[in-house]
């Protein structure tokens, strides 16, 4: 599978580059969540190298996997505007449900349609 590209900007502007492999995403147990000051123990750490690694480490995990996420909401989108379908779904309804304007909407299925077109990361593609 080829590397997830990024999706359209709602803002109009590209995403930068990555620099490096992002690191991998780990839950946290869940008394640490119910505690609002507890992130991912980088509260915990005393050192600042330390702490701009693991930050920054945290900070392409996360972005790569909103890019993902929009990857896969693209695909969805492209999906359920099908014209082929019989349970299509308006832009107006889909814009909606996704929280998006109806511009936004239309990008994303075009987005999504190109990911199918060309191949690319399909629903159940797993890394």
């Amino acid at each position: 599978m080829s590397e997830p590209r990024p999706a359209p900007d709602p803002r109009g502007t590209a995403p930068g580059p990555r620099r490096m492999k992002p690191a991998q995403l780990l839950f946290e147990p869940p008394e640490a969540v119910a505690d609002p000051e507890h992130f991912f123990d980088l509260e915990s750490m005393e050192d600042p190298h330390e702490l701009l690694g693991r930050a920054t480490e945290l900070t392409l995990a996360f972005r790569a996997a909103a890019d993902r996420a929009t990857e896969f909401q693209a695909l969805a989108a492209a999906q359920l505007s099908d014209p082929s379908r019989f349970d299509r779904l308006p832009l107006a309804v889909l814009a909606e449900q996704a929280e998006w304007t109806e511009d936004y909407a239309q990008k994303m299925i075009e987005f999504g349609r190109s990911l199918m077109r060309s191949g690319g990361t399909l629903p159940g593609d797993m890394d």
